[in-house]
């Protein structure tokens, strides 16, 4: 951080843009739910954004950014298929371990959580104009 204080719409445009990654994050998940390999290690599995909270002292305003993103979740399901090109020698395929719901569930909250950053920098913008404006 730099020494300057952070204002709320850098607190706001910070949050938006971890919400944004935790949104493409469960989009990545979605698309890969049902999706099948040959091997346990290339099977898809479930990613969330770690999220950091750094302070400003000179404000007491909180900010989020995203640190890393990690695999979470079970590991892929081994689903015996011969019939499946993906099978292995053995004739089983890795379905990836992707709960549709949880993702859904994630991705309301992701949104309402970016929307309420939107109506904090609406707010914070209506104020300086109506500040400004009893100046004249």
């Amino acid at each position: 951080m730099s020494n300057q204080p952070m204002t709320i719409f850098q607190v706001a445009g910070r949050a938006m843009s971890a919400q944004l990654v935790r949104m493409n994050t469960t989009a990545s998940n979605l698309a890969n739910a049902g999706s099948s390999s040959s091997t346990e290690a290339t099977a898809y599995r479930t990613m969330k954004p770690v999220f950091r909270t750094s302070f400003d002292r000179a404000t007491g305003m909180a900010t989020v950014d995203v640190e890393r993103i990690v695999s979470a979740g079970e590991g892929p399901t081994k689903r015996y298929d011969p019939a499946n090109p993906m099978a292995d020698k053995d004739g089983n395929v890795f379905d990836a371990a992707v709960d549709q719901s949880r993702e859904l569930v994630d991705m309301m909250e992701t949104a309402r959580t970016y929307q309420n950053n939107v109506e904090v920098m609406q707010t914070a913008k209506s104020l300086i104009i109506d500040t400004l404006k009893m100046g004249n």
